[in-house]
Order: structure tokens, then C-alpha cells, then sequence
């Protein structure tokens, strides 16, 4: 271990963050929702799909990752992904073509790059950081939900100046640079490595880990599966519509709501790292069941709203509790199931966002073209975090493993 170089762990935490920015600019997917639907002459819904796919391969992709890393360490499978999302956002370029195009471009290859190489920086960084679990998570996806700041007032003035077919040529190609550049930087710390002075507080039995078939064996497992499914529903829904929603119920134009996603996706960024700073103080159960809380009231308000300032900070809270469940989840796997095998047990649980995506967009675009207006889902979507409160009330961490206590965790 003497004769063994072991990297800077905050260099190897920077080019995370860099890579997960990147890779958030598919929040920014709003903004080219109304240029899609003008130049391809389709209805919300049938555009709308295109963020849904994406979600939901992403989700299968991130298990895949996971399992993948296992074998073959972190850089392979993050630019293996890098170069699948950075050419599935170029060849959307060609959509012109057809809707199907669009699909299999954006939607199903860069889908499958984001999820590849999601997963990375997250299971990698648990492993440098055992000290501060709930904080690296945070810092970690803070970047995958602050990449629409960045990318959307930089779309939003491509496509009305070049057009939007060509600005996904434009992003393909930058993205296909930021992330691969970021995944060469990524490794896992030699064996037996563990920061300096630091002892684990957790039983033998949970550092060694569960492994991935052990962890499907408990119910905790699909607890947490269906807390981040209903958190993702609800928050994913204002995502794929923020731009066309603001400007509906507000009134303001396209360059105005394109600020607000900006804002939205600082919401996403700091909620990632805010809510998982405040599980390692109060447990990521308490954290979950006061994101549900707000949720609902939030929901239920918001259709009445309809000064921008206002519509704008509540949806700002509402992205901060969704990406609060993206935060603080990882160091909740953990806490259950060791780091052991995190990348394959989270990976795994990242369907959920995916079906998530594939409930909450869907829905949104379905009763706005139905109805023409967005209010009817945002109340059911407060039904839905009502219900959601049941689940953190009664979840409890597996007995037999000797796991941590689950309100207030000693690892993080």
C-alpha cells in the first residue's frame, strides 16, 4: 500500500462534477419542446416522448453501469457513455427526418450515455469519500442538476439563431468533449485505502456490503425504489414542462422562461447537496418525509399562481426536493447496503427514475393537450406526495446486517 500513488480524491470529486454538469444539460429539455413542435409540425405529447425515452433508457443504462464497472473500473464505462451521449445529441440534429429519428437519437442513445455514465462518478466517489457519504452524493449529482443553468440560455439563443435541429449539433459535440475529457480522471482508490484517520462506524457485516442479489432479497430494497419513483414523478413533471408552463400561466416570453429553467436546474444543483447535507444531521428517512410534505402543499397551490416571481420560488422549492431524493438516495443505499456493491444496487434503483420520467411528463403533456391548462395534473400530482408520506413513516433499515441506525446515520 507504502509504494502505491493514490491521486488527490478532490481532483478525482472535481472531474465528477464536470462530468455530471455535462450531462445534466438534458434538464434543459424544455426549452426545445414549443421550437420542436412548430418545426415538425407534432402535438405536445409526441415531442414530450423524446424526454421520457431518454429518462427511462437512462435509467436501465445506469444499471447496466453499474454492473459493468464491476468489471471493467469506472473510465471504460464513462467514455463508453460520454461518446454515446455526446452522438446521440448531434444526431438529433437529423430529426428533420422524423420523429423516430428524434426517438432513437436523444431519446434512446444519449439516454443510454447519460445513464453509463451517471452512475460513475456516484459509486466511485462513495468509495473515496466513506468519511462524508451524505456530502460527496450531494456535491456529486449537484452538477447533473445545475447543467440546464448553463445549457438553457445557450440553447435558447441557438436555436433562434442557427435554428434547433442545428443547435443539438452544436451541444452533441461539446458534450461528447466535457464527458469523456471527465471519465479519464475517474478510478477507484487502491484496496484497503481509507482516508486518514478516519475509522468506520459501521458493523464488519455492512463495510463488507450486501451484495446485489442480497439487497433484492429485502423489502427495503423496493421502499427506496418506490420513494425515489414518487419523488422523481412529481419533480420531472415541472422539468419536461418548465418553459411552455411559465409562459402559459405567467405570461412571460421565451427568453424570460428560459431564465427560470436556469433557475430551476440552481434549485435541482443545491436541493442535491443541501437535503444530503441535512440527512447526515437528521437521517435521509426524516429528509424524504419532509420533502413529501412540501410537495404536496406545493402542488396544490400552484395552479392558483400567477405572478412569475411567485410561480417561480415555489417551483424553485420543488426542484430543490427533487433533486434533494437524487442526493440523498446514494448515501441511503449505502447506509442500508454497504459500498460495496452500491454502483450495481443503485444502478439498479435508478429505474425508477426512469419510470418516473416515463409517468410524470406524460402526464403533465396528456391533460395540458386534453384540458389546456396544466392545472388538473398539478393536483394530481398533490395527491400523489400525500401519498407518498407513507412510505419514509414506515420504512425501517434491515435488521439483519447490522446497519446503522436509520434516522440519524453515524457514516453519513
Amino acid at each position: 500500500m507504502s509504494n502505491v500513488r493514490v491521486p488527490n480524491r478532490w481532483v478525482i470529486a472535481s472531474a465528477g462534477i464536470v462530468m455530471q454538469i455535462a450531462l445534466g444539460a438534458v434538464y434543459a429539455w424544455s426549452v426545445f419542446r414549443t421550437p420542436l413542435v412548430q418545426r415538425m409540425h407534432a402535438s405536445i405529447p409526441q415531442v414530450s416522448l423524446t424526454f421520457t425515452i431518454a429518462i427511462f433508457t437512462l435509467g436501465l443504462a445506469a444499471f447496466a453501469g453499474g454492473l459493468w464497472m464491476r468489471a471493467k473500473g469506472p473510465r471504460v464505462v464513462g467514455v463508453t457513455g460520454g461518446v454515446l451521449y455526446g452522438l446521440g445529441v448531434f444526431l438529433a440534429s437529423f430529426s428533420g427526418h422524423g420523429l423516430w429519428v428524434l426517438y432513437l437519437s436523444y431519446g434512446v442513445l444519449s439516454g443510454a450515455g447519460i445513464g453509463l455514465s451517471y452512475i460513475v462518478p456516484i459509486a466511485t466517489l462513495v468509495k473515496w469519500f466513506p468519511d462524508r457519504r451524505g456530502f460527496i452524493t450531494g456535491v456529486a449529482v449537484a452538477g447533473f442538476g445545475a447543467g440546464a443553468l448553463i445549457t438553457a440560455p445557450i440553447a435558447t439563443r441557438l436555436i433562434q439563431a442557427v435554428g434547433v435541429f442545428e443547435t443539438f449539433a452544436y451541444l452533441g459535440c461539446a458534450s461528447l468533449i466535457l464527458v469523456t475529457g471527465s471519465a479519464l480522471l475517474m478510478r477507484e482508490p487502491p484496496a484497503g485505502w481509507a482516508p486518514e484517520g478516519w475509522q468506520p462506524a459501521q458493523s464488519k457485516a455492512l463495510v463488507n456490503g450486501y451484495t446485489l442479489r442480497e439487497a433484492l432479497g429485502s423489502w427495503q430494497w423496493y421502499a427506496l425504489w418506490g420513494i425515489l419513483f414518487l419523488n422523481v414523478t412529481a419533480g420531472i413533471s415541472i422539468i419536461s414542462q418548465a418553459s411552455p408552463m411559465v409562459q402559459e400561466i405567467t405570461g412571460v416570453n421565451a427568453v424570460v422562461a428560459a431564465t427560470m429553467v436556469g433557475i430551476l436546474s440552481i434549485a435541482n444543483g443545491a436541493g442535491r447537496f443541501l437535503w444530503a447535507w441535512l440527512s447526515d444531521l437528521i437521517g435521509r428517512r426524516s429528509v424524504f418525509l419532509a420533502m413529501f410534505l412540501l410537495q404536496a402543499g406545493l402542488f396544490f397551490v400552484l395552479p392558483r399562481v400567477h405572478s412569475y416571481g411567485l410561480f417561480t420560488g415555489l417551483t424553485v422549492i420543488i426542484l430543490l426536493c427533487y433533486g434533494g431524493g437524487f442526493g440523498t438516495m446514494p448515501a441511503f443505499c449505502a447506509d442500508y447496503f454497504g459500498a460495496r456493491e452500491v454502483g450495481s444496487i443503485y444502478g439498479l434503483m435508478l429505474t425508477a427514475w426512469g419510470c418516473g420520467s416515463a409517468l410524470g411528463p406524460m402526464l403533465m403533456a396528456s391533460i395540458r393537450q386534453s384540458t389546456g391548462t396544466y392545472g388538473e395534473a398539478l393536483l394530481i400530482l398533490s395527491g400523489i406526495m400525500i401519498a407518498a408520506v407513507a412510505v419514509p413513516v414506515f420504512l425501517r433499515a434491515p435488521a439483519q446486517r447490522g446497519g446503522p441506525a436509520d434516522l440519524k446515520p453515524t457514516a453519513g
